[in-house]
This record gives C-alpha cells, sequence and structure tokens, in this order.
C-alpha cells in the first residue's frame, strides 16, 4: 500500500515554551528563540541542534521548528523546513510573502542546501542565522551539502536580507553539547 499523506510534527514541550502570543521586537530576540529551541532539542533529545522560527517584520510568531529527522524517519526535517512548513500551513499559503507582508527566518545555523532553497521559495524577506557552517562542520558530522560560492549574494538578489553571526558563540554552545552528548542517536 502507498501512503497517502505525510505526518510531521514537533515535540509537545514546544507547545509548553513556546509563547504564541509574545512579540519579538528585533533580530536579536528572535535568534535568541531559535537558538533556545535547538538548546531545547538536544537538552531533551528530541532532535538534531537545529531551531527555526518565523516572524511577521513587526516581530509577531507565526511559527517554530526544530530538527525531527531521525525522530519523524524524514530526512526533509530539518528545523528551517518544519518553521516554514507549519507557517505556510497556518497563513494557507506556500508563498508567505504573495500579499506583500514581510516575514522573517531565523535560524540557529546557516540552512543546508535543502533549507536554502526552501528560503527561496517560501517566501521569506529576512534571513537571520547564528552559527555558520563551517561551525556546524567543524563541531557536528554534519554535511550540510553545496551552496553556490555567493550564496548570500544569490539570496540578496532574490530581495532576501541576510545577517549572519547573530548569539553565534550561543548557538556553537548547543552545536557542541549535541556533539558531546554523542550526535545522531536521537
Amino acid at each position: 500500500m502507498l501512503y497517502g499523506q505525510v505526518h510531521l510534527t514537533l515535540p509537545p514541550w514546544v507547545h509548553q515554551v513556546v509563547d504564541p502570543m509574545r512579540v519579538y521586537p528585533d533580530d536579536d530576540a528572535r535568534i535568541a528563540l531559535a537558538v533556545e529551541l535547538a538548546r531545547r532539542n538536544v537538552e531533551l533529545r528530541t532532535g538534531g541542534p537545529f531551531g527555526a522560527a518565523v516572524f511577521t517584520e513587526a516581530g509577531r510568531l507565526v511559527s517554530v521548528g526544530v530538527n525531527r529527522v531521525i525522530a519523524q524517519s524524514c530526512s526533509v526535517a530539518h528545523a528551517e523546513i518544519m518553521a516554514l512548513m507549519t507557517a505556510q500551513t497556518r497563513m494557507q499559503r506556500y508563498r508567505l510573502n504573495e500579499d506583500g507582508h514581510r516575514f522573517v527566518l531565523a535560524a540557529s545555523a546557516q540552512p543546508c542546501c535543502q533549507c536554502y532553497g526552501a528560503v527561496v521559495w517560501a517566501g521569506i524577506d529576512e534571513l537571520l542565522i547564528g552559527a555558520r557552517t563551517e561551525d556546524v562542520a567543524e563541531l557536528t558530522e554534519f554535511d550540510e551539502g553545496p551552496l553556490p560560492a555567493d550564496w548570500i549574494g544569490e539570496l540578496q538578489r532574490r530581495g532576501i536580507a541576510v545577517k549572519r553571526d547573530l548569539r553565534r558563540d550561543e548557538a556553537r554552545q548547543v552545536l557542541a553539547a549535541y556533539a558531546a552528548a554523542g550526535g545522531a542517536r536521537y
């Protein structure tokens, strides 16, 4: 029998620790949430060391995501993808900014090649990044895949602003904690 649907879930603790009514007024508050999601995901052993959140330009939280690849047996269940899919479902559109409103994606680490592509197609206007790809490679076993040499320029040419190294040290600590706990066992 062929499966007719896909069902991916966030861990239950997300609903206990994320206040959906809180406003995140600036880049620091937004990336802080993404890094905190990654940290909790590692501490609670519910997935990999990555967290992400989608916000309106005014700082309203639209959705969150954490890495669920192993827990969901799904290679695309990255934090950014989970956040983008839940935002698209909530907004009932595949391109978030199609109505002219702007959306921000905060990611605890630089998106891999898969998530990079999703950022382009999902209607994100600004990308906030904690750790860099080289941090991920240095501290974990993850292979983030190929990106264009000028990946930031490619995003900017598509109208997507990029800000990096936001709370980078904290994001690196999450990656290191994941590796120290045994890595991809959960």
